[in-house]
This record gives C-alpha cells, structure tokens and sequence, in this order.
C-alpha cells in the first residue's frame, strides 16, 4: 500500500511512498540507469536512432523490466531520442548520427508495479564548444535542482534554484510547456515540477515523495513548438536543447537520487567517439 496523501495547492492527491515502495522504485531506476549505459557504448557516427532503440528495448526485457514509453499516450518506441534542436520526445529514426550531434536520451521503466526514469544528453566529439557549455550548464542546473529536494523546503524551490542558475545566471531559456513530475506505480503522478518558480512557493515536500526532476534548457529562446508527429518538441529558434533528469526521493537533510549516472558516465569514458561532460564546479 502507499504511504500518506496530501492535497497540493488545486486539490489533487499527491502520493507518499513507504520504504520499501522506494527500494522497489530504485530497482526500476537501476534498469533505467544501466540501459542509458548500455545505450552510450552503443553510441557512434553512422548508427541510427532506430536500432540503439531496438537494442535497447531488448536489453530492459533482458533485464525483467518493461519499457514504460512503448504505448504510453500511443508512444510507438522504447526511448525518447532528442537531437540537436529537439527538446524532447523525440521519435528514434533511420538517420545517421553525425560526429557534431547532440542527442538527449529519455529512459522510463516499469519493473515489478513501480517506475524508473531518467534521461542525459549525450555529445559526439565534433561538438563545438558552445553547446558543451549548455550540456555542462543543463546538467549541473539538475544537481542544483536536487539540492533542494528535501522535506520541508517548497516543491518551487527547486524550481527557482534550476531557473536561477541556468536563465539568470548563465542566460539560457527555460522551457515553460513542459516539466518534471511525480513518479511511483504511474510513469506520470503529481505533482508537477516546472523548471522555473519562485522560492518559498509550491506544496511543502514532505519524506516520501519521489519526483522526476529534468531540467530542459535551451541555448536562445525559451519557446518551442510541436511537430505534426504530435509528439517531438522542437526550439523555436531551432537552436541547441539540453535535457537531463533523475528520479529523486525526498528524504530530511538529503535528497536521495535513484537513478544513477554513474554507469553511463563510465561508458562514455570508454567509447572514443563520445565527450564526457563534466559538472560546472
């Protein structure tokens, strides 16, 4: 059974989980989080979209799990496959990737009643200096993000914190249409988890929660729109976008991320044809 409700601010139920639901949650992550591995040794000039999708869905059924996207809303693949000026939600394809792409990669997994997911944006070794910036800047802003997940801060102060850093700061665009969510036995719960807010605003975050947090930040302007697929989001300036994302349980004094990078991040580091992409100190 689930843990304790609570009404956020329109009056929807926003689930708690128990320990063991979490432990549950982390094995789905941990799928998650070896099929992006998994995914980035695959990764290399002239391979298509539609094959690292393929292989990919054959390794989260190796590994006892179900692809979450395959079907999700009409979804016709296992992974969302984003490049260059691709927010998210982007169809694999039979295009060749290109030594200059980026690629943001979203993974969801169902394993034994409970969710996973997670996503990383992943650059070929012509990519130019500029939109490494952005990577670096995108994925420290969801470290940033997570910092603040903790019980008794505001749902919003994770979302000032990723705004803060990656708009303010650093002068990015943070996309408004599209953000992160609650997670558990449904790919998608509340609440959601804009990337940008106020400080001190939203539902106070109590032990339990398990949020997606994924900063989707764009280069130029914050607008998108959609494509006739109705699916991939693109930057209306057709500009770079990054996305990177974590499952995340709220806990006292530290968030305790149950996705883990760390995998991926070891398999970029042994294939020569991507770049590794470090955190902003």
């Amino acid at each position: 059974m689930h843990g304790l409700f609570t009404n956020d601010a329109d009056g929807k139920k926003v689930i708690h989980k128990t320990d063991a639901e979490i432990e549950k949650m982390r094995a789905s992550n941990l799928v998650v989080s070896k099929t992006l591995a998994y995914v980035a040794s695959l990764l290399k000039p002239g391979i298509t979209g539609e094959s690292v999708d393929k292989a990919a869905e054959e390794f989260i059924c190796d590994h006892n799990g179900r692809p979450a996207f395959k079907g999700y809303n009409g979804f016709p693949f296992s992974l969302c496959m984003s490049p260059n000026d691709v927010v998210v939600h982007g169809f694999p394809s039979k295009r060749e990737f290109l030594e200059t792409d980026i690629v943001s990669i979203d993974c969801g997994v169902e394993l034994d009643g409970f969710f996973g997911d997670s996503a990383y944006t992943f650059a070929f070794m012509q990519v130019e200096e500029t939109v490494m910036e952005l990577l670096r800047v995108t994925n420290t802003s969801l470290y940033k993000g997570i910092e603040q997940a903790v019980a008794g801060k505001r749902l919003e102060d994770i979302s000032f914190a990723i705004q803060n850093y990656t708009e303010r700061e650093n002068g990015y665009g943070v996309v408004r249409e599209l953000v992160g969510h609650g997670i558990g036995r449904s790919l998608h719960e509340d609440p959601e988890v804009p990337n940008y807010g106020r400080r001190g605003k939203g539902i106070l975050m109590h032990e339990g929660l398990v949020l997606a947090i994924e900063p989707m930040i764009n280069m130029g302007r914050k607008e998108v729109f959609q494509a006739n697929d109705g699916w991939t989001i693109i930057t209306r300036d057709r500009k770079p976008s990054a996305h990177y994302e974590h499952s995340v349980a709220i806990r006292k004094n530290k968030a305790d991320i149950l996705s883990d990078h760390s995998y991926l991040n070891e398999a970029i580091k042994n294939n020569p044809s991507l770049k590794e992409i470090s955190l902003k100190s």
